[in-house]
């Protein structure tokens, strides 16, 4: 060929792959772990700590470790007691709860679990009434389920609830809005709810003087200095995480009010509230806050934590969410006036969910130091996950094997906490936030 040197040109409209050196395991070495002299040789220095670390870890954990036995005795390898976790696993996940009547706490977690599960279906039809489930019913099954004893139930409350009930499905549920008979419910749902509130009020008791009420007793009753383990942190946990985020909301809220009365309330709460350690308000609640109620008052200590744990909690959410609220531009509050949205609307459909999904790393955040905390309640004698493992290495015929019940909580803690944070990354990724 005319003019040939004996090579021939590059193509530019012919793509050619990337050099060996910047691509596959090689350029991905070079990159995360050798990309200077100082990365090379802290990458070197922590394999060394690895190598020095992990074999003997795994060694003492597994390798060598018991499993098998249920005494003391059967602990003789040198390696990790698992028979010692074998041996309290049952009170570490439950505390001192009736063997006979752990069987209602699994129920609950099985019901929690799976209305759960249901949130994380892509395009399950009924996620709203799982969350009203969750948020509503759930509380109540668990309490029921939790504590046992005799309950009073008034008809006439429960016939204004059912009235609530299903006046609300009747209006909101979509799979009803075309029934025939649904126009004609919503429309007498109204004064039927007047009805059954006049009958609250002027039919409270029966003419004999004995209350319109009916006693039941589905199982024995549990108090709650029984409950322990595991099952005590979920549930410190899981009220003090539901209910300071919408106290966290509003006092949030409150504190950007244009109301000089409402700001300085929610300043005063939320700042006195943050100036004090977990401990300092787990013991006035269990000790000071009795002398402070009426006599022949008196809530139950775990109740008490749980509003202090709330409480505490939701000082600290309410400075993350004004975070939010803080990032989200003029603009948008322009916009909604332009409108012609009030604040209520301009508040929950544009300022808030755009705040809340930028804040969603510190709600998180919030979330798993508070769990985390819960440990904290051994001050006020609420033996929680990590509280009962301290408490089963101290028996005397296990002393010695503490190492062995910080571990298995270490892990417990972790798997949780770990969780948290992984769904609040996919949640970020989801509604594109992340960077």
């Amino acid at each position: 060929m005319a003019g040939s040197t004996g090579s021939i040109a590059h193509d530019p409209t012919v793509a050619l792959p990337p050099p060996g050196e910047t691509a596959g395991a090689v350029g991905w070495l070079r990159q995360n772990l050798f990309s200077s002299p100082l990365n090379a040789l802290l990458t070197f220095l922590a394999l060394y700590v690895i190598y020095i670390a992990v074999p003997p870890a795994i060694r003492w954990a597994f390798i060598d470790a018991d499993w098998a036995g249920t005494t003391r005795e059967a602990c003789h390898s040198g390696g990790a007691c698992w028979v010692f976790i074998r041996v309290w696993f049952a009170r570490l996940m439950y505390g001192l709860y009736p063997d006979a009547q752990v069987w209602r706490i699994n129920v609950g977690y099985a019901l929690a679990v799976v209305a759960g599960a249901l949130l994380f279906v892509p395009r399950f039809p009924w996620k709203p009434w799982v969350v009203t489930f969750l948020l509503v019913v759930y509380p109540i099954i668990a309490f029921v389920l939790f504590v046992g004893g005799t309950f009073r139930v008034s008809l006439v409350s429960l016939t204004v609830v059912l009235a609530l009930v299903a006046g609300t499905v009747a209006r909101f549920a979509p799979a009803l809005r075309e029934r025939a008979w649904a126009p004609r419910w919503r429309q007498g749902y109204p004064a039927f709810v007047v009805a059954a509130l006049a009958w609250l009020a002027l039919a409270g008791r029966l003419p004999g003087g004995a209350p319109l009420t009916v006693s039941v007793q589905p199982w024995p009753l549990v108090e709650t200095r029984l409950w322990g383990g595991l099952f005590i942190t979920l549930v410190i946990g899981t009220v003090g995480i539901v209910g300071s985020l919408p106290l966290g909301i509003v006092l949030a809220l409150g504190r950007r009010s244009n109301m000089p009365v409402v700001r300085a309330i929610c300043v005063v709460f939320i700042e006195v509230w943050r100036g004090v350690p977990l401990i300092t308000v787990l013991f006035m609640a269990s000790n000071m806050f009795p002398l402070f109620m009426p006599e022949g008052v008196n809530l139950d200590k775990l109740l008490r934590a749980l509003l202090g744990v709330a409480i505490f909690s939701a000082a600290y959410m309410a400075e993350v969410v004004r975070g939010g609220l803080q990032a989200i531009p003029k603009g948008q509050y322009e916009a909604a006036a332009a409108l012609g949205l009030g604040y209520w609307r301009t508040t929950g459909l544009v300022v808030l969910p755009q705040a809340l999904k930028i804040v969603i790393p510190g709600i998180v955040n919030n979330f798993i130091g508070l769990f985390k905390d819960t440990t904290l309640v051994l001050i006020i004698g609420l033996f929680d996950f990590l509280g009962m493992a301290q408490a089963a290495s101290s028996d005397a015929h296990w002393v010695g094997y503490a190492v062995e019940g910080y571990v298995f909580t270490g892990v417990g803690f972790w798997i949780f906490c770990f969780s948290m944070s992984r769904y609040s990354q996919r949640l970020e990724r989801r509604l594109r936030t992340a960077r």
